[in-house]
C-alpha cells in the first residue's frame, strides 16, 4: 500500500463514520441548540462540509462545489464566511436533506481527487500562512481537512445525538 491509497483508505473511513452518524438526523435534532457555547448539530454539520468543500479546493486549485454545482444547494440558509464560524453558527439553519446531499458530493470529490494524486504529489508543500496555519505538505493538509476535521465534528455530532435520546455513532 502506498501513501495515496493509505491516505484514501483513511479518508473512506472518516467520511463513512460522519455519513453514518448523520444518517438518521432528524431536522429537529439538528435544529436543538445545546447551550453554552456548542454549536447546534446543523451548524457542525454544515462546517464540516463546507470546510472541506471550500479549504481543500482553494487551496488545491479547484472550484469548490458550493461556487458551482451546489450553489444555492447546500443545505445553509446562508453560506459559511471565510474564516471564523461562531456567529454565523449561531443563526444559519440547515436542510438536513439537501446538507446530505451536498455532503455525499463534497465527500467523492474529496475521495477522487486524492485518488488521482501520487505519492511524490502529498510531498508538495503547501503555503497555509494567510490561514495562520504555516506551511505543510499536501499529504498532511488533505489529512487535516478531510481525516482529522471531519472525525472531531462527527464526534461532537455523535454526543449531541446521544444528548438528546438517540443513537451517535453508527457503530
Amino acid at each position: 500500500m502506498n501513501a495515496v491509497e493509505l491516505l484514501s483508505a483513511q479518508i473512506k473511513q472518516a467520511h463513512g463514520v460522519v455519513t453514518g452518524t448523520v444518517a438518521d438526523l432528524t431536522p429537529e435534532q439538528a435544529s436543538w441548540s445545546p447551550g453554552g457555547e456548542a454549536n447546534p448539530i446543523g451548524a457542525e454539520l454544515l462546517h464540516l462540509i463546507a470546510a472541506e468543500d471550500m479549504f481543500l479546493c482553494m487551496m488545491t486549485n479547484r472550484q469548490p462545489l458550493a461556487m458551482g454545482a451546489y450553489a444555492g444547494k447546500t443545505g445553509a440558509s446562508e453560506p459559511h464566511p471565510m474564516g471564523g464560524y461562531g456567529d454565523w453558527a449561531k443563526r444559519v439553519k440547515a436542510d438536513v436533506a439537501q446538507a446530505r446531499d451536498y455532503m455525499a458530493a463534497v465527500f467523492k470529490s474529496t475521495e477522487e481527487y486524492v485518488a488521482s494524486l501520487t505519492p511524490e504529489e502529498l510531498d508538495r508543500e503547501v503555503d497555509l500562512s494567510p490561514a495562520g496555519m504555516g506551511k505543510m505538505s499536501l499529504g498532511d493538509f488533505i489529512t487535516m481537512t478531510s481525516v482529522v476535521h471531519p472525525s472531531n465534528h462527527a464526534g461532537e455530532i455523535s454526543v449531541m445525538k446521544g444528548i438528546q435520546g438517540s443513537k451517535g455513532y453508527p457503530f
